[in-house]
This record gives C-alpha cells, structure tokens and sequence, in this order.
C-alpha cells in the first residue's frame, strides 16, 4: 500500500539561509496499525525507545555562518522552534557540535559534507556515502559554497 507518492514539506530556515528540513517519516515505538504512521513534524525530534523519524536535512555551507548578516542568536531561537528536543542538545561552547541517544544511519544525497566526531576526526563524505552513527557526539559542516543534503534515519534507544 502506497499512502503518498509526493514531495514531503519543507521547514525552511530564515535566519539559516540554505538550511532546511523535510519530516519523511515516524513511527511509535509500540505496534501501530498500517496507515496510522505519521509524515508530520514530531514534537520532539528525539525519538524514544523504538520509535524512528525520518528526514532529510540541507546543510547550508559554512560561509553562511561567517557572513556579517548571520545572526547566531536568531538561528538558535529558530533551531529550537524547529526542531524540538534535538536543538537542545546542540553544545553552545562548540558550535554544531551534539549528541544524540539514538541510532543514526545517515546517506548523503548531494554536496560534499564533513562529519566531524568529537570535535577532531573529520570524515569528507560525498553524495552515495552512508554513515552509521550511534550516539555519537558529532557535528555536520560544509565546506565550500554549495549546500549539501543527507537522509537521515535516528531510531531511539534506551541507552
């Protein structure tokens, strides 16, 4: 059974330009019915025990972040309202820099990004590469002028 064949919608950033988001998918963690899984923004992007979200995420490059019109303190307010629970455990002393308690598989769709993990091994990655992470403190950056855009699966664990 296919439930929808389209685009999924976009949050978009506005203090972030190039930044945006796209829920593709959720699930509960205890059996659910077929048809009662959900395409819309979880309220809180930290999925528990057994239950996944599914995304897509567009990395603006870095320059943006070093533009004189980049306004860090709207970026975050924006970041929390976007994306509950995960924007909580972005680090304010370094900058991209969080861990999560779940388990990452993550495909770059497009650009190049870098991994970095735990804030010194740094893994260029390019469109095709899958990474696995699991809670593992990291952070994405993107080099150059061109955004980048990975799917991203994070299933929650108890630990």
């Amino acid at each position: 059974m296919i439930t929808d064949d389209g685009p999924t919608a976009a949050t978009v950033y506005k203090h972030t330009p190039g930044f945006e988001s796209s829920v593709v998918w959720t699930t509960a963690a205890a059996p659910i019915a077929r048809g009662m899984e959900a395409a819309a923004p979880p309220s809180n992007y930290i999925p528990g025990p057994g239950e996944s979200i599914a995304l897509t995420v567009t990395f603006p490059p870095d320059s943006v972040f070093a533009s004189e019109d980049f306004d860090p303190e709207a970026a975050v307010a924006e970041n929390l309202a976007n994306t509950p629970g995960l924007a909580d455990l972005f680090e304010p002393d370094a900058p991209g820099m969080h861990t999560t308690p779940t388990v990452d598989y993550a495909v770059v769709l497009s650009g190049t990004v870098v991994l970095e993990v735990d804030g010194e091994v740094r893994t260029e990655l390019h469109p095709g590469d899958i990474v696995v992470q699991n809670a593992t403190r990291h952070a994405w950056r993107v080099p150059g002028d061109e955004p980048a855009t990975i799917f991203v699966v994070l299933i929650g664990h108890a630990g």
